[in-house]
């Protein structure tokens, strides 16, 4: 892998097109395919979703379905905010936006 092939994928992750976990996936690709990492993203599917649209949907099924932990969280258990990302992230199969689901998530959880 090329030091300019290492640029592209770290520009990939600065333009929040992809997280630094799915870089983690396309770096071995880049390694045994010789493909360039937006070749790799592209042609996986694996640009992070960053629509605030479709990030706050799920934020919002995810807190629909777990009605009681949103309601130990609202009563002092912080500790639970991860435990939402973790299910958002899931639900996303890990390309939502990170930063964005933690600032949509904490907005959501203050109403």
């Amino acid at each position: 892998v090329t030091a300019t092939s290492l640029a592209e994928l770290m520009d990939l992750i600065q333009a929040g097109t992809i997280s630094g976990r799915i870089a983690k996936e396309v770096l071995p690709e880049m390694w045994n395919s010789g493909k360039s990492a937006p070749a790799i993203v592209k042609e996986q599917g694996l640009e992070q979703v960053s629509d605030d649209a479709a990030i706050a949907a799920i934020i919002d099924k995810v807190l629909a379905d777990n009605q009681n932990m949103v309601a130990e969280f609202k009563s002092g258990k912080d500790k639970l905010f991860g435990f939402f990302v973790g299910q958002v992230m899931k639900a996303t199969g890990g390309k939502a936006n990170p930063k964005l689901v933690n600032e949509l998530l904490r907005k959501k959880l203050e109403e």
